[in-house]
């Protein structure tokens, strides 16, 4: 293996530049302000954990995981996600905290998988986590407050799809009952939104062309509360029929938050279906092909930790929206150029410092002598915004000689 060139980096992190770091902390503060008014109180984990509890626990495949040793020889993992370390934070710190309670983040994480698929293996994302509450008002609140976020962050144009696997389950399990392979091969297709290859699947199978018809049924079920009672007439199972019941009543909430226009019912969103264990979701952006949030539930988490609870919630690809807004992110802030000689210092910095007070970014340079630059944007007037140095100001104030100040 040849050595790393002095400039590379490792396939699928990256740089970010000033302009783009001002763009992804005002995304990350106006989603997490607006999660802190639905009253979810933010909370910060390590970036490495044991392999043994969170690796485990996560919904990550272990082939998607970093691994690296201590000095002590323990295997260690970078976080691939936020929920299963909450989980651990929830079972032990919080251990004596009544539910339910309500968890926001803002953290990176690391996923092997992403560099294969030519995206990043370290990203952003900003969620939250509602431990405690296993009612369909619990799972319509983190689907309202992502439809909240994703407005708060600047998307406009989106929607949230969202299902349940508990649906998928029961209707397989009554189509195909005893073949769990079979069952699962269509699951990954779906998983995958793989429709084409679910087809292909379901033709290889087999099985009546009544169940077959059925089956691929399924793909027809998109919309919205009408789909509700179409999926009703696919299936007697009890399960199947009871998470349509939980998703018509997911639906009645939403509806009262005004929120419908955004979301469709999907029954084809399955999720990680050995991680999530209700509803599910994703929400796409008009411009950009891959979902820009997902989240769920998952009540089977926290009893790995010791505490057993029902829990949902969601995360917002953070990095994702910063591709999606581009330059619309955030708007140039207020930054004032002061500009100042020997003789003139200590009247600059004592006006900066108290600009500074008042919120403004300040920029304090010495001059000395004749600066065309500088007399130029004094001749094109200075309280209009200009560049200089390849940076923009809205103003400047100089004090050169012991003259005083002046825009």
């Amino acid at each position: 293996m040849s050595k790393p060139k002095v400039f590379e980096k490792p396939i699928g992190v990256k740089d970010y530049l000033p302009g783009a770091v001002a763009k992804l902390r005002h995304i990350e503060r106006q989603v997490l302000a607006c999660m802190q008014g639905w009253g979810y109180e933010q909370i910060i984990t390590p970036t490495m954990e044991y392999y043994d509890t969170v690796g485990v626990a996560s919904s990550t495949s272990d082939q998607k995981l970093f691994k690296l040793l201590n000095n002590r020889g323990t295997t260690l993992v970078l976080r691939s996600d936020m929920t299963a370390p909450i989980a651990r934070v929830v079972s032990s710190l919080l251990k004596q905290a009544e539910f339910p309670q309500r968890l926001s983040y803002h953290a990176n994480v690391y996923r092997a998988i992403e560099e294969e698929a030519g995206r990043e293996a370290e990203f952003f994302q900003t969620g939250v986590e509602l431990v405690g509450d296993s009612s369909a008002e619990a799972d319509a609140e983190v689907v309202a407050l992502a439809i909240a976020s994703l407005k708060a962050a600047g998307v406009e144009r989106f929607k949230i799809a969202i299902g349940h696997v508990g649906f998928l389950n029961g209707l397989m399990e009554e189509s195909l009952p005893g073949r769990p392979e079979a069952q699962e091969q269509l699951k990954s297709c779906l998983l995958g939104r793989d429709f084409v290859g679910y087809r292909k699947q379901l033709r290889e199978l087999d099985i009546e062309e009544s169940v077959q018809a059925e089956l691929e049924g399924i793909l027809r079920l998109r919309g919205g509360q009408e789909i509700c009672d179409q999926a009703l007439q696919l299936s007697v199972d009890a399960n199947a029929r009871a998470s349509i019941s939980h998703l018509c009543e997911i639906w009645d909430v939403l509806k009262a938050y005004g929120v419908c226009e955004h979301v469709l019912i999907d029954l084809t969103m399955i999720g990680d279906f050995s991680y999530y264990t209700g509803m599910t979701f994703e929400g796409y952006a008009a411009d950009l092909g891959f979902p820009v949030v997902s989240g769920g539930r998952y009540d089977n988490l926290l009893a790995q930790f010791g505490r057993p609870a029902p829990a949902t919630g969601f995360a917002l690809k953070t990095t994702r929206i910063l591709e999606l807004l581009g330059d619309h992110a955030e708007l140039e802030p207020e930054r004032t150029l002061v500009v100042y000689d020997t003789a003139g210092r200590g009247e600059a910095l004592v006006k900066a410092q108290e600009l500074r007070t008042e919120g403004i970014n300040v920029v304090t340079e010495r001059s000395e002598g004749r600066n065309e630059a500088l007399e130029q944007v004094s001749v094109n007037g200075s309280e209009k915004p200009f560049t200089y140095k390849g940076v923009a100001y809205t103003s400047m104030l100089t004090f050169m000689n012991k003259g005083g100040s002046a825009t």
